[in-house]
């Protein structure tokens, strides 16, 4: 049986590897929409600065920041723990 073989028939298997695989998941998809929320409030800063910050520009950097400040650190964390448990699991 081939390894990607082996690996498919363990993580059917094991529900922690399967959850691991969901939480990795969930991970990834929001680390990307933090990430987006960080980059419209760097575009809403850069067009403040070239249009003399008007109020919608300093709205838009206030809230992707803030947004990104919200959304961001859960997935951080929660990537490095999914990481560190992947290199520690005996199966792999």
């Amino acid at each position: 049986m081939s390894g990607e073989a082996r690996r498919f028939d363990t993580e059917r298997a094991d529900p922690v590897v399967r959850r691991r695989h969901q939480i990795a998941t969930a991970v990834r998809v929001t680390k990307r929409i933090g990430y987006a929320m960080l980059t419209v409030s760097v575009i809403g800063f850069v067009f403040g600065a070239l249009t003399d910050f008007e109020s919608w520009t300093v709205s838009l950097a206030a809230l992707g920041l803030v947004g990104a400040c919200v959304v961001l650190p859960v997935p951080i964390v929660l990537g490095y723990a999914v990481a560190k448990a992947e290199r520690e699991d005996p199966l792999r």
